[in-house]
């Protein structure tokens, strides 16, 4: 240890900073390598500071060890000086990972034996000063210096950046001078200009279509996926990941790989077909489709249907339609089904390989991390070839065997299981299969077999990354890249399709597509627009950190999209009778109502106007309220579109003392005076049913036992559902269909539910209005 500290300090690190390194066990067993091969090139004494600094750089970013003595003689020989050239050398060596290399190209790519003279530094920095100087002239030391920096460093690529620095420095001092006491002084922030209301309300978040379009400030989903934006591998350079593993066949398989695929980018989503999909599935969808749409690429909905138990019809069919009304189609549909044949065979020929083995012990032993080795784990290739047919024929019963891969994966659990009995139907095919693969086995030999080039999985699944490298290798396949990024999580709601079921079970709601809960089903019943969703994705971002994000942020995106797209009518929910007694009798007349009253163009609607309506029992009270604007027996109000307003003559009460109708008079807006509101109403109105929705669990965090030490069945709201059977909406609604979308006039934005009849509608309420709903 004394020794490598030494060594360590001889090439100028400081004392600490060689303490530190000979924490990194593989770091400094990487450059004590890497100062011996130097030393060998130029002597024990020929290394210096400046060489020191370059191996330690090039130690601590090297993945691919099998290059160190390569680059530690390229910088003993002096070919590589500068910090430029060694991030251009690891960039070569990444990018050609396999023998031999081509020293020519090599040093054509790191600038060797490039030399920059102080003459042509002069002259690049002069033209970038010509180029620039009448703005210079202008700004003075205000300007950006670091364009020119980084236009004359454009000009000469392997000059050092700090004699360009001082070149700059010294010709902008000759242009300006010294710096005057204005030079330093504060620039002066630019003042926003204000936005007329009407401009600003143009600019508003624009509706996203597949997530195209975000507001004005925001990237879109499409704009955080095209292109370089995740420095994600390019089709076929698969091995300049951090972790990929290269084997002799690898640039042969990838070669093969680009002839299939033309160089496409390549994606799928893979659910398991045993549930519904929720909101953490939309931005795994958006994320898996629109990374291919956005780099012009396709994408696969895969099923994953290794778990018979589990899979039924209904959610394949559910999760197909959530995938189509997010706005996206797949390239095709494929199961793990499909492959069984192509995955038996290869799990013979990994056995073959003595990659695996059939083994003995319960599910019980093999549950969690500190398992017992097998004792079968040694056993003969042969046997267990044997033993594997038999299992396929079902001489086993379940639980009596598995086949076992002969692997640690990362999070140190050993020797994971490839296959198990099951004796139940598959959904697909039959009677045929009584051995399954697991995950572990199927996932990345599926992506090998439909050549994806990124397999995007949330990040719980970077634990089975290496296991994934691993597999493919073993049986010498087409290895993909898998990509890990954040889940995202909302608070107040339950998304595991264990809880969910009991929900429904015990009651709690009454199916998948509940509106209170957050299945993509369920918000889709609710009434949330698809766009709404794909924006809340594109707000969220691709983010490799795991999200919590709070449900208004998503009923914000919905109001955005519904205000713009959601046409406006007129319902009572809690109706007051009215009459108006200064009509006739059988007066009527007919109200054009704007279905966008912001931009009118966009079409309306008429509704009757009779001597009888109804308006909400809140907007009257008989009492008068210190700011209440509304009806009172001394206050008149306006009736919305009507062009009337009403003033009281006659509160009614029942028995009780309810009031249960006004009789009013009306008069001309016109030539009334200015009412402090306007109110909307309804006549000879549809009598509907309207479900109103809260949040289902009273806490942040129904499953967390510190929270809710009850459990989350503990947790339930008692006021997440209120049902008004009688409520009244305007005739205008009469032919709506199933989820077409309403703004009720100051009340919210309510959706048509599938369980309305046609002697009955009924609506939920999707969200809130923006307005305080409790406002006076």
């Amino acid at each position: 240890m004394a020794d490598t500290l030494t060594l360590f300090t001889s090439i100028g690190l400081s004392e600490q900073k060689a303490k530190e390194t000979l924490k990194n066990e593989a770091l400094s067993s990487a450059l004590k390598d890497a100062i011996v091969q130097a030393q060998n090139v130029c002597g024990a004494s020929g290394v210096d500071k400046g060489m020191g600094t370059l191996l330690y750089t090039m130690t601590s970013r090297l993945k691919d060890t099998k290059r160190l003595a390569f680059l530690s003689g390229s910088i003993a020989q002096s070919k590589i000086c500068t910090e430029l050239q060694l991030a251009a050398a690891l960039d070569f060596v990444k990018s050609h990972p396999q023998d031999p290399i081509n020293q020519k190209e090599f040093e054509e790519a790191c600038g060797v034996g490039v030399v920059i003279t102080p003459e042509q530094i002069e002259d690049a920095v002069e033209k970038v000063i010509k180029k620039h100087k009448e703005q210079l002239l202008k700004e003075r030391y205000r300007f950006n210096m670091g364009l020119l920096m980084g236009e004359a460093r454009a000009a000469l690529k392997w000059a050092d950046g700090k004699v360009i620095k001082n070149e700059v420095d010294m010709q902008v001092l000759h242009l300006l001078g010294p710096k005057t006491e204005a030079d330093l002084e504060k620039k002066p922030k630019p003042q926003k200009a204000k936005v007329a209301e009407n401009e600003s309300k143009v600019k508003k978040e624009e509706v996203a279509v597949n997530g195209e379009a975000m507001k004005g400030e925001e990237k879109s989903l499409m704009e955080q996926l095209r292109g370089e934006a995740l420095k994600f591998h390019k089709p076929g350079e698969n091995y300049t990941t951090e972790g990929y593993v290269v084997t002799p066949n690898t640039m042969n398989l990838l070669k093969k790989h680009l002839e299939i695929t033309g160089g496409q980018i390549r994606t799928r989503f893979p659910p398991e077909p045993n549930g519904i999909l929720h909101i953490g599935h939309a931005k795994a969808i958006n994320f898996n489709f629109g990374y291919a749409k956005a780099n012009n690429g396709i994408c696969f909905l895969r099923y994953d249907d290794t778990n018979p138990e589990k899979e039924e019809e209904k959610y394949f069919t559910a999760i197909k339609d959530m995938v189509e009304w997010l706005g996206y189609e797949p390239h095709a549909v494929t199961h793990a089904s499909d492959n069984f044949q192509q995955l038996y065979d290869l799990a013979v020929d990994l056995i073959r390989r003595g990659h695996a083995y059939v083994c003995h012990q319960k599910g019980e032993e093999l549950k969690g991390y500190n398992t017992p080795p097998s004792p079968w784990r040694d056993r003969p290739i042969e046997e267990s070839l044997v033993l594997f047919e038999r299992m396929k024929k079902g001489m086993f019963a379940e639980g009596e065997a598995t086949l076992r891969m002969k692997m640690v994966m990362e999070d140190g659990k050993m020797d994971p299981v490839a296959y198990r009995i099951k004796y139940t139907p598959h959904h697909r095919t039959g009677d045929k299969w009584c051995i399954y693969p697991t995950y572990d086995y199927t996932h990345c030999l599926c992506d090998s077999i439909e050549n994806i080039t990124h397999s995007l999985c949330t990040k719980e699944f970077q634990a089975r990354r290496s296991s994934y490298f691993w597999l493919c290798n073993a049986l010498d396949v087409y290895c993909p890249v898998q990509w890990e990024y954040g889940r995202l999580n909302l608070t107040y709601t339950v998304v595991s399709k264990r809880k969910i079921i009991k929900l429904v079970e015990t009651g709690v709601v009454r199916d998948w597509d509940d509106p209170r809960l957050f299945t993509l089903t369920a918000l889709r019943r609710r009434g949330f627009p698809s766009e709404a969703i794909n924006n809340f994705c594109a707000r969220v971002g691709v983010t490799v950190s795991q999200t919590t994000t709070e449900p208004h942020l998503l009923e914000s995106c919905v109001r955005d999209v519904l205000n713009e797209t959601a046409a406006r009518v007129m319902a009572v929910l809690e109706p007051l009778k009215v009459t108006i007694t200064n009509l006739p009798e059988n007066s009527k007349s007919d109200v054009r109502v704007p279905d966008f009253p912001a931009n009118e163009a966009r079409g309306s609607h008429t509704v009757p106007f009779t001597r009888t309506i109804f308006i909400e029992q809140n907007d009257f009270r008989e009492v008068m309220e210190k700011g209440y604007k509304r009806l009172t027996p001394d206050q008149p109000v306006g009736l919305r579109h009507a062009g009337y307003v009403i003033s009281v003559q006659k509160v009614i009460k029942d028995a009780q003392g309810k009031v249960v109708e006004l009789e009013v008079t009306c008069c001309s807006s016109e030539a009334a005076e200015k009412p402090k509101a306007f109110i909307h109403w309804v006549s000879q109105p549809l009598v509907c049913e309207v479900r109103l929705y809260e949040r289902l669990f009273l806490h942040k965090h129904p499953e967390d036992p510190s929270e809710v030490p009850g459990g989350f069945l503990n947790d339930i709201n008692p006021n997440s559902l209120h049902t008004i059977s009688s409520a009244l909406v305007d005739t205008s609604v009469k032919r709506a269909k199933v989820f077409d979308k309403f703004q009720f006039e100051r009340v919210g934005y309510f959706s048509l539910d599938p369980d309305s009849t046609s002697d009955k509608l009924v609506f939920n309420r999707t969200v809130t209005l923006k307005e305080d709903p409790g406002k006076i």
